[in-house]
């Protein structure tokens, strides 16, 4: 027990050189079960990260499609004057709150 807690404090130089003597000796008895593990967590990952890319690449063109379409609704001239005056109000209070 006294070792498990060196470890979690930081440990000094005699339990760092035990660990590593350790996993040095024990390494080649649990490669072959542990190898197979992590490679197989490692593809979980790769998936998971793709499948959330291409998610996130559905939700944006969503976006897009229906900011299209709200725009076309609305006509684009209403919506350059509508984003000027966002603009031109945002500009107008970032101003006042830097005078």
């Amino acid at each position: 027990m006294a070792l498990i807690d060196d470890v979690l404090k930081g440990g000094n130089i005699i339990t760092g050189l035990a660990v590593g003597a350790t996993a040095v000796i024990a390494w080649p008895l649990v490669r072959p079960v542990v190898r197979p593990l992590v490679k197989t967590a490692i593809k979980g990952g790769i998936l998971a990260y793709r499948e959330v890319t291409r998610l996130y690449d559905g939700t944006v063109h969503g976006i897009g499609d229906l900011a299209t379409e709200a725009i076309e609704e609305i006509g684009p001239d209403l919506a350059q004057n509508a984003a000027g005056k966002a603009v031109e109000e945002v500009g107008a209070d970032l101003v006042k709150d830097a005078v």
